[in-house]
């Protein structure tokens, strides 16, 4: 699994991360192939999560691995590996506001569901927020299925996520139903393959 070797003591500007284990490992090359060819310039660090963080679960994993980058870079990116990179995310990081986790809603389950949610498969930060603290916090002790569902938990009062989430165009994670309600944006610069129906495509790209 590939790592960037960081040199120690030198915080980076901008640093994109993702993570994966044994289960999802077989999307990485995928997601590098279609990550590198518009994003050369722009660092990348894979966290194993076979290893990382053990104490922790599958996804729940995420909100330690980006209190980790935060560490690295002043500001980082956290994508999902079956987020598929169509163009230069660059300026992604000028969209990223302090004390916050800049994010996409989730229209289609905000639609389905009646509440706001927002997608954790794409999620900005500055420095390391308040609340991505409380979200590790919360994951090493939550009955919760997935992250996201955490996050959407801890942030379903709307002040606290007035407070907490900053909104980033849908382009930055178009998600698979976006495609299937006919509400995608015309420019989809990460477009996010999600569930099984995704690991089909994604699949089918790989083979074609």
């Amino acid at each position: 699994m590939l790592n960037i070797v960081m040199v120690k003591h030198m915080k980076l500007s901008k640093l994109v991360i993702t993570g994966c284990d044994s289960k999802t490992n077989w999307q990485l090359e995928w997601f590098q192939l279609n990550y590198w060819k518009h994003n050369l310039g722009l660092p990348l660090q894979i966290f194993d999560f076979d290893t990382f963080a053990p104490e922790l679960r599958g996804w729940f994993k995420k909100p330690a691995a980006m209190i980790e980058a935060s560490k690295m870079a002043d500001k980082v990116i956290w994508l999902d590996t079956d987020c598929e990179v169509r163009t230069s995310i660059d300026d992604m990081f000028d969209l990223i506001v302090p004390n916050k986790l800049c994010m996409v809603e989730d229209k289609p389950w905000t639609t389905r569901t009646k509440e706001t949610w927002h997608n954790s498969g794409v999620v900005g930060f500055e420095d390391c927020p308040a609340i991505l603290d409380a979200w590790y916090e919360e994951v090493k002790i939550t009955k919760e299925r997935g992250d996201q569902e955490v996050l959407h938990s801890m942030c379903r009062d709307g002040m606290t996520r007035l407070i907490h989430i900053h909104d980033l165009p849908r382009s930055y994670n178009t998600l698979r139903l976006d495609l299937l309600d006919n509400t995608a944006p015309k420019d989809i610069k990460i477009m996010h393959w999600t569930g099984a129906k995704g690991n089909e495509e994604i699949r089918k790209q790989m083979n074609d």
